[in-house]
Parts: structure tokens; C-alpha cells; sequence
């Protein structure tokens, strides 16, 4: 077993946690230690940052070790996990127990190095130096002998994340290693001139950085990359390990690295972290810089995917804080920073108040594929409850946040949002509103049961922001300054796409984002107002500390399956509140025993389509429910908090992940020989 630290039994007061302040990068200063052989106590599988910590200053382990020991591992299990009979780019076919699931894209080693451990080429940190001699950006290795020899001469650890090793999500910058969203792009230099600013964070704090995972090319929720191929999920490799930090997600979940970075603008930290039995945290939108990321969007943020929560808020102590890079830190800005870590040591939960999003677990508005999923999270409920939480439920048949959605109407009207409701919101045949529109939002804010009982959290959907693709793919273009890519255009000129209709286009979608000609966030901004708004009130009124939902009503469907319909407003992975800028956290919740899985519906007419990037109106082939089937898949139970009240969700998911212990690793992908 792993050699822990325990800090069990220990009830944090949550209130004196929010007056703590850390330093984000404090060294970590311990007495000088005789640093003696390595021993074999250590147990690399399941590590947590802690454990390594204790092995490095019991002297049973060297950051060196570390990396070669998951270098290992990733030899033996990072492979294709597909067929690829039409090559990377074409069809492919899943294969039961494949053992291998290509999470990793990119390694941070010299050529030498990589040649010597017999990764394949174009796993080499750079396509474009194939010297890569340069002194000022030593490798993996080179950084590991460097803090071994700190260690060794000081007894002490050079930061908080000494050498930890990650795997950081391509989307992001790295000056030391090939960065280009999962694409297959002729960079004239495919490594950007800086680092983001979280790594910049990550390695002063001692961190290695070991890899760059694949993800959904150009951040797509498809686990799909022209350049790396097909991502597959460790406990079922014939299954989705979701988008589009999925190789972040499954690398962790397989033990390739010790913890990842993922970006999430929709659900791309927590949905991969959900189908992979891990725990994801999408902070507050302001709290971690977006700095040095492809395609960043208005509720775009930056966080850790990892085994436990700790781990999760060990790296957030590092990683927050203001950066004059990206305008929106400033909202954090001179906010104090609490201790994070301390909160992870929570077990009781007395008098906390938990409210139960219930909106997203009706099972009469879904299907029997959400059933299980729902039952795990009812379950969980009733063990935050044993833990001593107040939990403030409407009922089973009722909605928690609905009533305040209702007496808010007038926060989220406007004529476009009128357009939905014609029968309050009259026009004539030229489309001018034929009624005192100010004088219908009054009667309404005084009698809400006039509203339509359509408006609820389900329905609200995702404003379209147009131009804000290209705009943020441009200028991140710009300021990455490639000679020869230099804009979107580029991308899809030069750019080599994969064909595989199951899987979307890739291309069609930077096609599209390349006609807009003008910016416009307006409707992004107002809706993300005014559900924030409605979403406090809503906590306010009834006392709420946090709301729990599912983090996914599907559990991961089959590769290459038929898109799930959006049954009553119901995604893959539930988005929209964290996407208004909440901090969000996902803890494993339980496992299905089995599953029903979609297939192509020929007697059917086609659906609107559900696709990245659809147009409205655009239509895909309909699909029906097949099984059940024997599976035994990740289902994530989903906390969200008020703004940087990020010690509340930390202490609430530490308190129950210890009490349930629902992570348990992918056993095919167990001890190596």
C-alpha cells in the first residue's frame, strides 16, 4: 500500500479557513536529511503528492525514479487503442481490453532520451528542432537530477510540488515542448516562445513537467486528435474518456503521471475527470489565469485533474492568483488566499447546508440510460447527510433553483430572449413588439406563475458568441508570432484533418468560426449576469453552503456511437451553471452495473443535431436506446460554490471522498511486470 501521510478524524472549521492566508509558492523548508538508497517501500500506483513527498525525504525514492518509473509506464500503456485499418486519420475500430489508451501526445525528453527508451518519434518534444540542444530548456530528466541534487544537498524540497511530475493539456503553452491543440499543423517552430503563466507557477513550485496529453483537437468534445489519434477510457477502452481534456483525465486514471491540467470552457475539466474516477476542479473563473492558452473564451478556466482531492487543492494553492496577462485574474485580485490543503483534511460536515439541484434528476424528463447515474448521486446525497450536512432538498418531483429563475425573469429578458415566448411577448408582421413590453416583465415579476413552465435551468442553453473563436485564435496566433502560421486561415490551408464522420469535422468548425467578421459577447455577458445573480439569490435565500447535482446523467458511451439527444436539455455532462463562472468540483460518485448504448435509427427522421459547432438548424440521423449491457463505468457527483469560495467545495468533496472512497483504479492497467 501507499506510504500516506494521515491527517484522519480532522474537522476543519470552514469559516476560520477563509481568514487563512498561504503564500502560493512556499518552499517547503524541512530539517537536512541523510539521503540514503532507495528501498522498495514505495508503491508508485495510486501515489498522491504527499506519499511522494515522504518517500523522497525517507530517501526511498529520487524524482529521477519518479520519472522513469512512469516513464514505464506510459511505454507500456500509452499506445493506439484502436484499430486504425484506414490509417490515423480514417475509420477506426474499438477493441475490447485494448491495454493501451494514448493519452499521452508529447514527451519532455531529448532525442537521445527518447530514443533510448524506445518511445516512437514523433512522441519527441519537438518536430521542428530535431537537435534539441539547447541548454536553457532542459528536459525531464535534467530537471529531475536537478532537484534530486537540491534534495541531496540541502534536505529540503525546492516547493510544494517538488518533483510532481504532470501531464499538461495541449492547449496550453509550453516553451519547452511541442504545443499545437492536438493539431497537425507545419509550425515553422511548433514550441511557443513561453510558457502559460500556471506553468510558469507549476515548475517554480519544483513540478516536472513530463508530457503534454492529447486532447479533442482544437478543444472539440470529441476524444479525437488528427495528431495523436483516438483517446479511449481506461475502464472500458472501447468507451469515450470524454472532452476535450481527455487525455489529462485518462493519464491520471491509469497512472501515467502523477496529476494533469485541463482547461474547461463547457465541461472539459470535470466531464473527463467524471468518466476517468477522478476528481476535477474548475475553479472560479477569475482565480487561475487563462495566459498561454489556444482559444480561450469568455468562461474558459484552468484546473486539476487528479486521484484525490488533496491533490486537487495542493495544486490550486499553487496556481491561483492575479496575472497582469489575463484581464480577468483581476477579480481576484488582493483577495485573500485561503488554505486550500487544510481543507482537505475535513471529515464532518456538521451543519453545512447542501442543496439538491433537482432539476438535473428527474427521472420521468429522461431516459433509463440517466437512471443509474441519478440513484448513485441520490445515494451520495445520503452520505453527506450521515456526515452531518443539512441537506435542503425541494422534493422529487420539484426544482431547487426554477422559483428563483421565475422571480428573475427580468434578469435574464431580452428582445432576443423575448423571441422564445411569443405569447408574452407579441409582434406584428414586420416583427416591432405590439404590447408595453416593461409593462408585461412588471406583471410578471409580481406573478411569475404567469411564465411559461418552460424556463428552468435545463432549457436556458448557450448564448453564441459570435467572432470570439476567431478573435482569440488570431490573437493567440499573434502572439505566438510563427512565421508561417499566423491565423485561422492557416490552420485550415495547412492544416491535415482526420475523416471519420462519427467523430465531427474538425475543419468545418474552424471554417466556420473563420467567416465571422465582427465580435459580439453581449448576450454571453448579460446571461452570465443574470444567472450568477439568480444562482446567489437562490443560496442566499435558502442558507446554501454548496449545490450537488450528477456531473453526468450518460456514463461514457461507445467510441464512435451516434450523439446522445439532448432529452429535456440534458447533455452528456451537465454545463451550464459552471459555465457562468461558478467553482465547480467533481468527485467520483460510484459505478454503473450496466449500461444501454445508442445505435443509428434508420425508421426514424433525422434530429437536431448535437454536434460541436452545429448550426441551427442542421439535423443528424436519429438513434435509439440499445440493451442494457453488463459495465462497470464512472459516474462523478458534482459540487458547486459561490465565487472563490473554492475551501467549501475542497472540504465538503475531501469529507465525503474519505468517508466513501469510490476511486479505485482501471484494473487493466494495474502494476507493470
Amino acid at each position: 500500500m501507499n506510504r500516506i501521510s494521515s491527517r484522519g478524524g480532522l474537522a476543519v472549521c470552514l469559516p476560520l479557513l477563509r481568514r487563512v492566508v498561504v503564500p502560493a509558492l512556499a518552499v517547503l523548508v524541512l530539517p537536512a536529511l541523510v539521503f540514503t538508497e532507495a528501498r522498495a517501500n514505495f508503491v508508485l500506483e495510486e501515489a498522491t503528492i504527499a506519499s511522494i513527498h515522504e518517500a523522497m525525504l525517507a530517501g526511498e525514492l529520487t524524482s529521477t525514479q519518479l520519472v522513469e518509473s512512469y516513464l514505464a509506464r506510459i511505454k507500456a500503456y500509452n499506445g493506439p487503442g484502436v484499430a486504425e485499418p484506414e490509417g490515423k486519420l480514417g475509420r477506426i475500430v474499438t477493441v475490447p481490453r485494448s491495454g493501451t489508451i494514448n493519452a499521452i501526445a508529447t514527451l519532455n525528453l531529448r532525442p537521445a532520451a527518447l530514443h533510448a527508451r524506445g518511445f516512437p518519434p514523433e512522441m519527441a518534444r519537438s518536430l521542428t528542432d530535431s537537435v534539441d540542444a539547447d541548454p536553457a530548456k532542459p528536459d525531464a530528466l535534467e530537471i529531475a537530477a536537478a532537484l534530486d541534487a537540491h534534495l541531496a544537498a540541502t534536505g529540503n524540497l525546492k516547493g510544494p510540488l517538488h518533483g510532481i511530475v504532470f501531464a499538461i493539456k495541449d492547449q496550453y503553452d509550453t516553451f519547452d515542448l511541442r504545443t499545437t491543440s492536438a493539431a497537425t499543423v507545419p509550425y515553422s517552430d511548433d514550441r511557443p516562445p513561453v510558457d502559460a503563466d500556471f506553468v510558469t507557477r507549476l515548475r517554480e513550485a519544483g513540478a516536472i513537467v513530463l508530457a503534454k496529453s492529447t486532447m479533442g483537437e482544437y478543444a472539440s468534445g470529441t476524444p479525437r486528435s488528427s495528431f495523436n489519434g483516438t483517446l479511449n477510457n481506461p475502464y472500458d477502452t472501447e468507451r469515450s474518456p470524454m472532452g476535450s481534456s481527455s487525455g489529462s483525465a485518462s493519464a491520471v486514471a491509469a497512472n501515467l503521471v502523477t496529476v494533469a491540467i485541463g482547461e474547461e470552457t463547457g465541461t472539459s475539466i470535470r466531464g473527463p475527470a467524471t468518466y476517468n474516477n477522478a476528481v476535477g476542479i474548475s475553479p472560479t473563473q477569475e482565480l487561475v489565469s487563462r495566459h498561454g492558452m489556444f482559444g480561450w473564451g469568455i468562461n474558459t478556466r484552468t484546473g486539476p485533474i487528479t486521484r484525490t482531492v488533496e491533490d486537487s487543492a495542493r495544486i490550486l494553492q499553487v496556481i491561483a492568483g492575479y496575472s497582469k496577462n489575463d484581464y480577468m485574474s483581476a477579480g481576484g485580485h488582493g483577495r485573500e488566499t485561503p488554505d486550500w490543503i487544510a481543507a482537505a483534511a475535513t471529515r464532518r460536515l456538521d451543519g453545512m447546508r447542501i442543496g439538491v439541484l433537482r432539476e438535473y434528476m428527474h427521472k420521468h424528463l429522461f431516459t433509463e440510460e440517466d437512471h443509474q447515474a441519478i440513484d448513485l448521486v441520490e445515494r451520495a446525497v445520503e452520505e453527506l447527510r450521515k456526515l452531518g450536512a443539512i441537506i435542503v432538498d425541494p422534493g422529487p418531483t420539484a426544482d431547487l433553483l426554477t422559483p428563483y429563475l421565475r422571480k428573475n425573469f427580468h434578469l435574464l429578458y431580452t428582445p432576443t430572449y423575448a423571441e422564445k415566448f411569443p405569447e408574452l411577448f407579441p409582434v406584428d408582421a414586420e416583427g416591432k413588439p405590439t404590447t408595453d413590453r416593461i409593462a408585461t416583465l412588471v406583471e410578471l415579476t409580481l406573478d411569475p406563475s404567469k411564465l411559461p413552465d418552460t424556463i428552468n435551468i435545463r432549457t436556458l442553453g448557450n448564448e453564441r458568441t459570435p467572432g470570439a473563436s476567431r478573435f482569440t485564435q488570431d490573437l493567440g496566433l499573434a502572439l505566438r508570432g510563427d512565421s508561417t502560421i499566423k491565423t485561422t486561415t492557416d490552420l485550415i490551408e495547412r492544416g491535415t484533418f482526420f475523416v471519420d464522420d462519427r467523430f465531427g469535422d474538425r475543419k468545418s468548425g474552424l471554417v466556420r468560426s473563420n467567416e465571422d467578421t465582427d465580435l459580439d459577447t453581449r448576450d454571453r455577458l448579460h446571461r452570465r449576469y443574470a444567472v450568477r445573480h439568480i444562482v446567489l439569490h437562490a443560496m442566499a435565500d435558502l442558507d446554501l453552503d454548496v449545490i450537488v447535482s450528477p456531473t453526468n446523467n450518460i456514463p461514457p458511451p461507445k467510441l464512435g456511437s451516434p450523439n446522445v439527444p439532448r432529452k429535456n436539455g440534458r447533455p452528456l455532462v451537465w454545463s451550464y451553471l459552471g459555465a457562468q463562472g461558478f467553482p465547480t468540483l467533481t468527485v467520483p460518485a460510484g459505478f454503473t452495473t450496466h449500461v444501454y448504448d445508442r445505435v443509428l435509427d434508420p425508421d426514424s427522421p433525422p434530429v437536431p443535431s448535437t454536434a460541436f459547432n452545429a448550426r441551427p438548424g442542421e439535423t443528424e440521423p436519429a438513434s435509439k436506446l440499445t440493451g442494457p449491457v453488463p459495465a462497470k463505468l464512472p459516474v462523478g457527483l458534482d459540487l458547486l460554490a459561490r465565487p472563490f469560495d473554492e475551501a467549501t467545495l475542497i472540504a465538503i468533496a475531501a469529507a465525503f471522498e474519505h468517508a466513501t472512497r469510490h476511486r479505485t483504479p482501471p484494473p487493466d492497467f494495474g502494476p507493470l511486470r
